[in-house]
């Protein structure tokens, strides 16, 4: 899937990922190629990615809104 992660300052991460791992309002959801459509609000926690080399990132935040969309775009912006 086609990853971007935007914060109020910078680009934290933009590129191919495998997985994405985050925590909602709903809860922890994990976001994978072809997901389903879906906007959320993100809670305070820790995104985990993992890239298309198999390497893990681990961004902390505490607010922020993701987007996922039918053609396995997904895009956050989020706030440190």
């Amino acid at each position: 899937m086609k990853l971007s992660i935007y914060s109020l300052k910078n680009i934290l991460f933009q590129g191919e990922a495998s997985l994405l791992n985050c925590q909602t309002m709903a809860g922890e959801i994990t976001v994978l190629d072809r997901h389903e459509a879906l906007i959320s609000v993100l809670t305070a926690g820790i995104i985990r990615i993992v890239d298309k080399d198999k390497k893990e990132q681990f961004f902390p935040i505490t607010s922020g809104f993701l987007e996922v969309k039918p053609d396995s775009d997904v895009r956050c912006i989020v706030e440190q």
